[in-house]
């Protein structure tokens, strides 16, 4: 569509896409809400991806205009990420409306790649959007904890409890690592041994992602979320402790809110237990390895973690961690930051969406945000923060390097072994090796 071609609307339109949606928006759905300041479209990095923004996506939802929303790209192109609603003077939820909108797509026609990973999902009670079944779980953290046993001292008590009953911490994880890369288990484990934290893995509901949600695919978003959440009451467990996966948390969050799941589970995000840990003086990360050498750091706030869930108090705990573990000095943040972050363009489907040239021009704006700070490395405790984040850098050749947040905190408390150093860079592929002269030693007085 043209900048100069004119709608034409007909008397005989059938506003059903309006009339779906009013019961999420304020006041009655009353779409002349909207004052046209165009903060939300100003503020998207969809904004001009097939010639659509949010502004005229409410208009067109206000217009009737059903046939040129339905079946419309851009709505797998916005991320959901909410920062629209964040800066709406009256607080129209757009990214609730792309949702509806994405439920217009027959089933079958919507993107391939999130379509087949919530379908794999729903393959078996692993609830893996991976497809891994229950018993390659089981065997692959047996195998790598006995490995960790056996070939690291100071680990030969290292567990990775699985069904565990009584356990405080019912953790989910996400299938990347114990799928492709194993090893990146390692050091959340290690953190939570340090703290004695009382935690067990599930044989069944362990999947710690559920793209049944990016899908728009409420009976399978629901049925994934609670398949987890019974496995982790039937285990006795009294928090429900999401990885560094953002839209794992979000989707166990807000699936039981959404979809009205009765349980007594704290559901919880990771960083904040990282923070208190530190402060209750539980594990004692260090910043002295980099004294000298100064690299510096940023962090990227995932959406659905802070702004969509847990908001700034969560940013604020991410920043105290990495800044224990760099040092305040080496920290840079990000501008804008916090609740008012752009996203980077990994959420809502947008990897496995298929549209890769969009999430790339999306993703432009936090990769300028990113190397704006001149930092050495971004930290997300997000998984598809991480991914586009990375291929960001590699698109645009950025030059930085992307961590998991447990990455750096097991490297800042000397426990990070060679072979869980996959995502650092060449700089500090040998710093603080435990067991070598310097590193400190994590069981000193234990």
């Amino acid at each position: 569509m043209s900048e100069t071609e004119t709608i034409k609307i007909s008397n005989n339109r059938k506003d059903t896409f309006l009339q779906k949606v009013k019961k999420i928006l304020p006041e009655g759905g009353n779409l002349n809400l909207c004052l046209t300041c165009g903060a939300c479209a100003s503020g998207c990095p969809a904004t001009g991806l097939e010639g659509m923004d949010p502004r005229k996506f409410l208009r067109m939802a206000a217009l009737g205009l059903d046939e040129e929303i339905t079946g419309h790209p851009w709505v797998w192109m916005c991320s959901m990420c909410q920062r629209c609603v964040y800066v709406c003077p009256m607080e129209i939820n757009i990214p609730a409306m792309v949702y509806e909108a994405r439920q217009l797509w027959p089933r079958e026609d919507r993107p391939k790649g999130i379509l087949g990973s919530c379908d794999m999902a729903l393959r078996n009670d692993s609830c893996s959007a991976m497809g891994s079944p229950p018993d390659d779980f089981i065997f692959v953290v047996e195998d790598v904890c006995e490995e960790v046993q056996n070939d690291q001292p100071g680990w030969e008590n290292l567990q990775a409890p699985m069904d565990k009953e009584g356990a405080h911490f019912f953790l989910s994880q996400n299938s990347r690592e114990p799928v492709t890369e194993p090893e990146e288990m390692v050091p959340l484990w290690k953190i939570l041994h340090l703290v004695g934290a009382d935690w067990t893995y599930g044989s069944t509901g362990w999947g710690g992602e559920n793209y049944c949600m990016f899908l728009a695919d409420d009976e399978n978003w629901k049925l994934i979320t609670e398949k987890s959440i019974r496995k982790a009451e039937s285990l006795g467990s009294k928090v429900y402790l999401n990885t560094e996966c953002g839209h794992s948390t979000y989707s166990v969050w807000m699936g039981v809110q959404r979809h009205k799941i009765e349980t007594d589970l704290e559901i919880a995000p990771i960083v904040p237990y990282y923070a208190r840990w530190i402060r209750e003086g539980k594990i004692k990360p260090s910043s002295d390895w980099n004294k000298e050498l100064k690299i510096k750091f940023t962090v990227q706030d995932p959406c659905q973690q802070v702004r969509k869930s847990f908001g700034d108090p969560l940013a604020e705990d991410l920043r105290f961690v990495v800044k224990t573990c760099v040092g305040e000095e080496n920290f840079i943040d990000m501008t804008p930051n916090r609740s008012n972050n752009f996203c980077c363009g990994g959420g809502g489907g947008y990897l496995q969406s298929g549209y890769t040239e969009a999430r790339h021009q999306y993703g432009k704006i936090k990769f300028d945000q990113i190397m704006a700070t001149g930092a050495k490395y971004v930290v997300t405790p997000c998984h598809n923060c991480h991914a586009q984040i990375h291929d960001l850098e590699e698109h645009f050749h950025g030059g930085y390097t992307t961590i998991h947040l447990w990455t750096l905190l097991a490297l800042s408390l000397g426990v990070l072994a060679d072979t869980e150093r996959v995502y650092l860079g060449p700089d500090l592929a040998e710093v603080w090796l435990p067991g070598e002269p310097g590193t400190p030693d994590p069981f000193a007085g234990k």
